[in-house]
């Protein structure tokens, strides 16, 4: 359940129109889903937020389904469902497939567990894992 009120296209100020009618012209729909809508009521934290997103989101060195994963992996070990649903809709529509999909939850549980147990045993990194260890030497 929303702890604030999810604003209806009606109940936007000026600022925050503007920025859905950005995303509504970048993502090629009119469909403003429920995350903005909460934020809307920052009209400033709305619109820092979505410039950012559309800057670490863009084609990169990363392209934008890799992207999406890596976002699914830190909101699963994050245990966000709602932007575990919402990045796992994002991958499909990027191309994701079913076998991807099961890949990376093998691997983020593979992660999280070999996580928790370099973190119980107080496991020290290796010299050759320190960046400024010569090539050579890792």
């Amino acid at each position: 359940m929303a702890t604030v009120k999810l604003l209806a296209d009606t109940e936007l100020s000026a600022e925050a129109r503007a920025v859905f009618d950005d995303i509504r012209a970048v993502r090629g729909t009119e469909y403003v889903n429920n995350f903005w809508r909460a934020l809307a009521h920052d009209p400033a934290l709305l619109r820092a937020t979505w410039e950012r997103l559309k800057v670490v989101m863009a084609p990169g060195a990363l392209d934008p389904l890799v992207k999406e994963m890596v976002y699914l992996a830190v909101s699963v070990a994050n245990g966000c469902e709602y932007c575990i649903h919402s990045h796992t809709a994002a991958a499909r529509a990027k191309g994701m497939t079913e076998a991807q999909h099961g890949e990376l939850l093998a691997v983020i549980g593979m992660a999280s567990t070999t996580n928790a147990h370099v973190s119980a045993l107080g496991v020290p990194v290796d010299a050759a894992f320190e960046a400024d260890t010569p090539s050579a030497e890792r």
